[in-house]
């Protein structure tokens, strides 16, 4: 038998926030640790397809468009050089953000592409999501930076991997 059905609605209650609050903290300590081995794991320089990275990344995160009306808009992606797993993570932040971020849309559309200038690639991640004030877009990839603290759920921390990552890389956010 369960203590919990002993228990009256406010202990309850109490127990629900209290195992809300320890969820929420092992995910921040698991995102921190993650920043931190970001700046200190041996890069291995690869060529990779950001394509089938991107499309593996998609794969992986289908759970969190079951239900949900979500069109994949997927333009040219380059090979790169770069590290598979810190690639993979990069744009898993990223993707799994819009699909948060378009959560409220009855269809979701989720564009990832790039654009090459002939000296470097850009590579984009766009939604119809809520947005963000572009004047706060440096402060999104900060640590603990959250624009939508009460609406959405995270850490603060996924972005600040995309920018170290990028960085590692030799890109800029």
């Amino acid at each position: 038998k369960s203590a919990g059905e002993q228990l009256d609605q406010k202990s309850r209650n109490y127990l629900d926030t209290i195992q809300g609050a320890a969820h929420r903290m092992s995910r921040l300590v698991d995102d921190l640790f993650t920043f931190s081995r970001i700046g200190q794991t041996q890069m291995y320089h690869l060529s990779l397809s950001l394509k089938d990275i991107t499309e593996e990344v998609i794969h992986d995160l289908r759970q969190e468009t079951e239900g949900r009306n979500v069109e994949w808009v997927m333009g040219d992606l380059p090979d790169v050089a770069g590290d598979s797993v810190m690639l993979w993570q990069a744009m898993t932040n990223l993707i799994s953000n819009a699909l948060k971020f378009t959560r409220t849309k009855a269809r979701a559309r989720i564009e990832v592409g790039a654009r090459n200038d002939g000296r470097e690639h850009t590579i984009f991640v766009r939604d119809n999501g809520v947005g963000f004030d572009p004047q706060c877009a440096e402060k999104l990839f900060g640590v603990f930076q959250r624009l939508h603290t009460e609406e959405f759920e995270g850490s603060g921390v996924g972005l600040a991997n995309v920018r170290r990552i990028v960085e590692r890389h030799g890109g800029k956010v």
